[in-house]
């Protein structure tokens, strides 16, 4: 009997994924665990196998397709002594056929291999050699779909350029350039502005044709966007902030780094970061401070028993936030070298969901741009997020005497529901503690 090859979800959140390259074509022979596919999601390039042998007799969804829903199926496997005849007349899948190919660039490989899983509705019948698709779709790229969206445009009302009429960017842009037929009636009945603001007919009116380029955002930057919206808008945010000395840190580092071991080729095996200490110092005040090792749920507060703190590491088009798991039982050198690894293949896209999902809480450092204070929003479910800027020289006075040193200036944003001020607090000056005296961190 043939065997539906459905698109697997990466992650407990993943509603749906861009099916990026088929390895296979119909007609080719595959075992169990060859490589047949790649997906990609907001935050990474995987690999799909396939889950039994056979030849491959259908594939329903074309490699580049944007918007597949997970667990709807993409290829249909023939197992031994079975041949297109075989096939069903109808096929499997889940809510919505999945649109057209755009072509795009991709990312590289990542080595998690999730296996699918089969599923679920059937829709209407149809020939063979037919994707099923609903009678009254409107065929357009995900690309104008997504333009005439923030627009407020019916893309069922326009007439498309493209292929066998398909609707393309450009019908949508001469759509807002141009007005569009009376019956397209904005998308947005009620005349509300979209949650993201204003939408891109509004912005792009107030600038002359020809004075910017146009970027269309790609799945990272508009989850970035939608998770940090959502953030504002319904985490109620408070802000702490203090200065932390830093001249015995500094110190301390500089001796370390000194007397770290050479390789064959006579450099250092490792260099630890003012970076390191942060997040080390940072996972041990909630391990001195567990209530505020929290997390919101809804009807409850999940109290952490480790610190799993996430590091925000910038990638080009958005952010990536690996945590770092029991940081507070890592040591420094352990601490540095997993933050680094994690850097590095964020900005390749290779980092697999379980590596930047969950954690407690996390550091944004913006020292190393200049920043002297910031105010991080929180990346929810966590309940804090710990800002840092750069350390500056500065004069104070101890005792009555003037003196000079480095102090670095962090902020602390809470989210009332779980970590109230004074919690809040107290964590802080923990961390301030250990920052201040990093003799601590051993202890």
């Amino acid at each position: 009997m043939p065997i539906n090859i459905t698109m697997p979800a990466l992650s407990p959140t993943m509603e749906s994924g861009t099916l990026a390259l088929w390895h296979v074509k119909e007609g080719d022979s595959v075992a169990a665990g060859d490589v047949i596919a790649e997906i990609e999601t907001d935050k990474a390039t995987m690999e799909v196998e396939a889950v039994d042998e056979g030849t491959i007799g259908k594939i329903l969804v074309a490699a580049g397709t944007e918007d597949v829903a997970v667990n709807s199926v993409i290829a249909v496997l023939l197992e031994e002594g079975e041949s297109r005849d075989d096939l069903p007349t109808s096929f499997e899948a889940t809510a919505q056929s999945a649109s057209a190919p755009q072509d795009k660039g991709r990312s590289g490989s990542q080595i998690t291999k999730p296996h699918p899983e089969e599923g679920a509705t059937i829709v209407a019948a149809v020939s063979k050699d037919e994707v099923p698709v609903p009678a009254t779709r409107t065929f357009a790229s995900p690309l104008a779909r997504r333009i005439a969206k923030d627009a407020g445009i019916d893309v069922a009302a326009l007439s498309g350029s493209g292929p066998k009429g398909r609707i393309i960017k450009a019908d949508v842009e001469k759509a807002m350039r141009e007005g569009v037929p009376a019956k397209a009636a904005p998308a947005r009945s009620t005349g509300a502005r979209p949650a993201s603001g204003m939408g891109a007919a509004q912005v792009l009116a107030l600038y002359e044709e020809g004075s910017y380029e146009i970027r269309p955002n790609d799945g990272m930057r508009t989850v970035v966007a939608e998770r940090l919206t959502e953030a504002k808008q319904t985490v109620p945010h408070f802000y702490l902030n203090l200065d932390c000395n830093i001249d015995k840190l500094l110190a301390a580092r500089a001796e370390i780094n000194a007397s770290a071991p050479k390789d064959k080729d006579g450099k250092p095996e490792f260099k630890l970061s003012v970076n390191d200490f942060i997040l080390k110092a940072w996972a041990l005040a909630l391990q001195q401070v567990p209530d505020a090792n929290a997390t919101w749920a809804g009807d409850s507060i999940l109290y952490h028993k480790a610190s799993d703190v996430a590091v925000a590491v910038a990638v080009p088009g958005g952010l990536f936030t690996p945590v770092v798991r029991s940081a507070e039982a890592k040591s420094l050198k352990q601490i540095s070298a997993e933050v680094r690894d994690y850097a590095i293949r964020a900005r390749s896209k290779k980092l697999a969901p379980h590596e930047y999902q969950g954690g407690s809480s996390s550091v944004s450092n913006l020292g190393m741009y200049g920043i002297t204070s910031f105010a991080a929003v929180i990346n929810p479910p966590h309940g804090t997020i710990l800002a840092v800027g750069a350390g500056q020289e500065r004069v104070y006075a101890d005792k009555g005497e003037i003196k000079t040193g480095t102090f670095m200036t962090v902020t602390l944003s809470c989210d009332h529901r779980s970590v109230d001020g004074a919690l809040g607090a107290t964590a802080l000056n923990a961390f301030k503690r250990m920052i201040e005296n990093p003799v601590m961190m051993l202890v």
